[in-house]
């Protein structure tokens, strides 16, 4: 199989490279969270490379790409550590939007992809325990009452979609930010990046994806989010072994640089094929995102087992090798050490998606079929 990337894709990837490298920087990151954890200029930057309509179909004013090309995206914006929601905002909500019908899709569809309108996925519930087929969300003649959870950049979105119990399964609506009945309450993750409760009582609602088709495409839209999470999570692994390698490279004990020291050579080595396994199963993830639901699931599950592996590891032997310094606030590699914490607890951590995996592989006994 060809692992190389188009030269379009190496176009694609030096933009957003020139774009995190010049305008987002270590201390504007600082800033963007010093403020809430989300910029709209940030957000406007971002649409003006044209990332926001990347997988937009062209019908509506997008580009029509595909999952390699959201996962090259992606890990140059985990190289960066960006903290605003593109994955949420420009590859999950325009797919669950094409689900719906053709009114709705052309009301949010053009505004998404020309930057001008965020739409995030409201999921999260207290004890649900990331099981998706928990929602105690309830909708009624297309009205919603219940609360979500951790939803990203939630005080800041134009509009969330929102699984919620209707009838015999679970449905999925649109919920704009000045309904009536709807509130939030925002705060920042231990990363910096922006987050919200979301309260809503009898709020007026428009139905995205029926009841018989609402858990199938909830499972697809996270599905997605883990493949593009495992893509970033790359990008922000590689950014912090560089930057570990070079400190290792300049700080000296007994007259010497450390990283002339065998023993943390080692370790280093440790560090990098973790990182080379977390690559190979975010390029796995990405390539199944077209697959049957059932290859699919298991697919991303077992990369989000890897990755949920491997980014504590590189976090956790990284700082390490700092020595103090590592976990100072002013000090950029605590930052990624928080980001990649963070991300291991989003869309299910290791354990979940151990169990998921273990669920999926009854019939071959843990062989690969």
């Amino acid at each position: 199989m060809d692992f190389d990337f188009t030269d379009d894709q190496e176009s694609l990837r030096d933009a957003v490279r020139r774009f995190v490298d010049k305008d987002y920087g270590f201390e504007h990151r600082r800033t963007t969270v010093r403020a809430g954890g989300f910029s709209r200029s940030n957000w406007e930057g971002l649409a003006g490379l044209g990332l926001m309509g990347l997988a937009v179909p062209e019908a509506h004013g997008g580009l029509g790409f595909g999952a390699i090309d959201a996962m090259v995206v992606m890990e140059e914006l985990g190289r960066g550590i960006v903290l605003e929601p593109y994955a949420q905002g420009a590859l999950i909500a325009p797919a669950l939007l094409t689900m719906g019908e053709q009114a709705l899709q052309a009301t949010w569809l053009p505004r998404i992809a020309a930057g001008e309108a965020l739409i995030v996925l409201a999921h999260q519930e207290r004890g649900a325990r990331y099981r998706l087929d928990r929602c105690s969300t309830v909708a009624q003649s297309g009205r919603l009452s219940g609360s979500k959870s951790l939803v990203p950049a939630g005080a800041d979105a134009d509009a969330f979609i929102v699984p919620a119990q209707s009838g015999e399964g679970i449905a999925l609506y649109l919920v704009e930010r000045g309904a009536a009945g709807l509130s939030s309450r925002s705060y920042l993750l231990q990363d910096g990046s922006a987050a919200a409760e979301l309260m809503l009582n009898d709020c007026p609602a428009t139905q995205l994806v029926g009841a018989d088709k609402g858990l199938d495409a909830l499972e697809f839209a996270i599905d997605i989010g883990i493949a593009a999470q495992a893509a970033e999570a790359v990008g922000a692994m590689e950014q912090l072994v560089a930057i570990t390698v070079e400190y290792m490279n300049t700080r000296k004990q007994f007259g010497v640089a450390i990283a002339s020291f065998q023993a943390l050579r080692h370790r280093i080595a440790d560090v990098k094929m973790q990182l080379e396994l977390a690559r190979s199963m975010s390029y796995y993830a990405s390539l199944k995102l077209g697959e049957d639901a059932a290859q699919r699931r298991r697919a991303v599950s077992q990369a989000k087992v890897q990755l949920s592996q491997s980014m504590r590891f590189v976090g956790q032997q990284c700082t390490q090798l700092h020595g103090g310094i590592g976990v100072t606030d002013e000090y950029i590699s605590s930052h990624y050490f928080k980001r990649l914490t963070t991300m291991e607890m989003q869309f299910g951590d290791g354990l979940h998606h151990l169990g998921e995996v273990a669920a999926r592989m009854q019939d071959t006994a843990g062989v690969f079929a």
